[in-house]
């Protein structure tokens, strides 16, 4: 009998991407790990309990290289490079290494007064009465920016590579997505290719100068760092400031205590987690998961978005609240494959939402909430608008 997807199982009329937890809720009162058609890539097993997350994402059995699973021909033709994602170590390990030092929390910290600088910029365009809509204004352009300077990309680039990023991730058709793909891919071949002049500035050329990197796998890691590198922290700033929207007693309290604006961030990453589910994990031999049975080729989605909304590990998960015991949230996932950006999107979320309350402290829902477009994808979820009303 074929899996359901998780369409099929919500309530009649029931939006998924609107709100999925409570089919992720009725799931895992059943279990931890289910069988699910998971649409455009066949049948996984779906992870959305705590604990059982946490296992999966350590176990080195569960590999990230697509050629363990059982249903894999060849790689497409689609993918931007070979990039950490779709490996596994002592291959991830080589190049996590190359760029680890540019993400650690030192480093970041030292990028903090220029995320202020662009963040600043972005709310004088802001107005001080009247409506905007934050994601266009202001959530979308702070990362993009951030990172494109980090990386090199030049300014007059920015605005295309976002779409051909965005149609990637949240796909509006087959054929724009694989269209996306191809000019992304030819527009960062031509970026980082040896011996172009004038060479990148920042991440990118150092990388191009280094060497270390095949051609496949330089533009593996452009692609992932610039697309990882934004997207989910789009998503993460503008779903905190609409969590806070919804919960008026914990934007009261953030209001009367700033210095919370970190727990903000943390309780946000666990109630709403941008990064909805890893990548596939694929066995690479049989094994048992909290019970269930995966077999060799088989693969796996884990999703954090679930994880993190277990009443065993989180009492009362479906309330926001920001002195809740954050500890353990699964947001930027764990082990080996944890987020390396997280510091960076931790920073960049922290210093929007401070200087949003500090410069334009009086805002509100410029439309129903009800009837906001949350965009979902098997791996990600985030707002396509958000309406504010300031002043």
């Amino acid at each position: 009998m074929p899996a359901p997807s998780l369409e099929e199982l919500a309530p009649d009329g029931h939006d998924l991407a609107q709100d999925p937890y409570p089919v992720y809720a009725a799931l895992r009162a059943k279990g931890a790990v289910h069988r699910v058609l998971v649409p455009g890539s066949g049948e996984s097993w779906l992870v959305v309990a705590h604990d059982a997350a946490r296992t999966a994402l350590t176990d080195p059995r569960l590999r990230n290289d697509i050629r363990h699973s059982s249903s894999w021909r060849s790689d497409g033709g689609h993918a931007v490079g070979r990039n950490m994602l779709q490996t596994d170590p002592p291959q991830h390990t080589r190049l996590r290494r190359l760029v680890a030092a540019r993400f650690t929390a030192g480093s970041v910290a030292a990028l903090r007064p220029s995320i202020e600088a662009v963040a600043l910029e972005l709310l004088d365009g802001l107005p001080e009465r009247g409506t905007a809509d934050l994601v266009a204004r202001y959530a979308l352009p702070l990362p993009v920016t951030v990172i494109c300077d980090l990386l090199g990309v030049p300014a007059a680039d920015r605005t295309a590579f976002h779409s051909w990023s965005d149609e990637l991730v949240m796909p509006t058709s087959p054929e724009a997505a694989t269209a996306a793909a191809s000019a992304l891919t030819e527009y960062l071949a031509e970026l980082v290719a040896p011996g172009r002049e004038p060479r990148p500035s920042g991440l990118l050329g150092d990388l191009v100068a280094a060497g270390g990197l095949d051609p496949g796998e330089l533009l593996g890691m452009a692609f992932l760092i610039l697309v990882a590198g934004h997207e989910t922290t789009v998503d993460l700033i503008s779903a905190t400031v609409h969590a806070l929207l919804a919960h008026p007693d914990q934007l009261a309290l953030l209001r009367a205590e700033p210095d919370l604006a970190e727990a903000a961030v943390e309780e946000s990453l666990r109630y709403n987690s941008p990064v909805h589910a890893t990548a596939f994990r694929f066995a690479a031999e049989p094994l048992d998961l909290d019970g269930t049975r995966i077999e060799a080729g088989d693969s796996v989605l884990v999703s954090l978005a679930a994880a993190s909304r277990d009443p065993l590990r989180f009492p009362d998960p479906d309330r926001f609240d920001l002195w809740r015991p954050t500890r353990g949230h699964l947001g930027f996932g764990h082990g080996p494959h944890h987020c390396l950006g997280a510091p960076l999107a931790r920073a960049e979320t922290s210093v929007a939402l401070r200087l949003l309350l500090r410069h334009r402290p009086a805002f509100a829902f410029a439309t129903d909430p009800d009837t906001l477009t949350w965009r979902s994808s098997t791996l990600l979820r985030g707002l396509a608008e958000l309406p504010l009303r300031f002043g």
